[in-house]
């Protein structure tokens, strides 16, 4: 990866009751959106924590724009980092909408109010209301407009449609997306949803139990991997290269799953085999035969 490195992990372990994040090797573009994209407990918010420094690695280091501190980061890189956690911060339960945006902006100097204004109006928050009062998606809202407002140089989110509804998402997904256009912004979020993952990503960096898979371009994982029905004998077509799945589907037909390749292409009018119809995989069964280890063949790391 050539690109200009937002963050960088060399080696960072985090120990943990159950197992262990990393090690992590691993090099984040600047300039991007890059989805951490993994199940439940598979460490994708201790890497965020790490990001922000809230959480330390036991071992390895970590870069912030090519530079690494020993001790805390400098309050002038911390302004640059705004962060949606997945679980809101109780701190601020009590205040208003318009008190917790004061607050921000004076931690922020990029602080826009106009943006921020902008923003409440278009997601509809109430303004006067408590934090504690208000909705789950409502809250979610609010965070979103005031991380938004403080223009940061590297927005963090984790879980960051969790409680919108359909419409305020689809507004969130549109303002990241603007938010991209005339700034360099690097945008890391943790997500389960693989709509998120097709309208934002750029890249995608694979959990699974602590481990870092690999960071793909999005839009190289597509078509590469294809469903064929096949006319055959299923034990002879499961032997034959690239196959990764390969099920009896009717009396005379074979569904195989294959890397779609041009060698495989040659391989298929070498071999005589006719296939009856296709389909190309859509990207949550990419990422399901990456974790099974059947990984891209243009994988950064």
């Amino acid at each position: 990866m050539t690109e200009r490195m937002a963050i960088e992990f060399r080696g960072a372990i985090k120990k943990r009751r159950r197992h262990p994040i990393g090690p992590i090797d691993l090099t984040i573009p600047q300039g991007y959106i890059v989805a951490l994209v993994g199940a439940n407990g598979a460490g994708k918010s201790t890497m965020m924590n790490m990001m922000l420094q809230t959480t330390r690695p036991d071992q390895g280091s970590i870069r912030w724009y090519g530079e690494t501190f020993n001790g805390e980061i400098p309050l002038s890189l911390r302004q640059k980092i705004g962060y949606v956690p997945e679980t809101s911060i109780a701190e601020e339960s009590h205040l208003t909408a318009d008190a917790v945006a004061e607050f921000r902006s004076y931690w922020y100097p990029s602080w826009d109010e106009g943006r921020f204004e902008e923003l409440m109006q278009r997601f509809r928050v109430p303004r006067n209301e408590r934090l504690n009062r208000m909705s789950k998606g409502e809250r979610r809202k609010f965070e979103i407009a005031a991380v938004l407002a403080a223009r940061p140089k590297l927005l963090l989110l984790d879980e960051p449609s969790s409680g919108l509804d359909p419409f305020a998402w689809g507004d969130m997904i549109d303002e990241l997306q603007a938010s991209m256009e005339n700034e360099e912004v690097t945008i890391v979020l943790s997500t389960h949803v693989v709509d998120e993952v097709k309208r934002l990503a750029d890249y995608i960096i694979l959990v699974d139990e602590g481990r870092i898979l690999g960071i793909a371009e999005k839009d190289s994982l597509y078509g590469t991997w294809k469903e064929l029905w096949v006319q055959g004998d299923a034990g002879a077509l499961g032997k034959l290269p690239g196959v990764v799945k390969c099920n009896p589907d009717g009396p005379s037909l074979t569904r195989i799953t294959v890397r779609d390749n041009e060698q495989w292409k040659k391989y298929l009018a070498a071999a005589d085999l006719q296939v009856v119809k296709s389909r190309t995989l859509e990207l949550e069964e990419i990422l399901r035969l990456w974790i099974e280890g059947h990984k891209p063949e243009e994988l950064s790391v």
